[in-house]
């Protein structure tokens, strides 16, 4: 699955966070819904422009977002 075909970034929808293509429906939704316990079918009910390709695109999309992040570590403080 090509996810970058079905997510898109715009700067003009949802602040240019990342959304399925077409919709106004952010990633980030949908992965906050699931964690919280909705279903799949849940969703699929609640947003009509949704499809189960759509959340396995975000799904994905997130977990690179995630494998891709870098952290920079800095120690604060001072030692005496």
């Amino acid at each position: 699955m090509n996810v970058h075909n079905s997510i898109e970034v715009r700067s003009d929808v949802m602040l240019g966070k990342p959304v399925i293509k077409g919709t106004r429906i952010p990633v980030e939704l949908i992965v906050r819904k699931l964690g919280e316990g909705a279903t799949i079918e849940e969703l699929l009910d609640g947003y009509t422009n949704l499809t189960i390709e759509a959340i396995r695109a975000a799904l994905i999309y997130a977990a690179d977002t995630i494998e891709n992040e870098k952290f920079i570590y800095l120690k604060t403080g001072t030692d005496i």
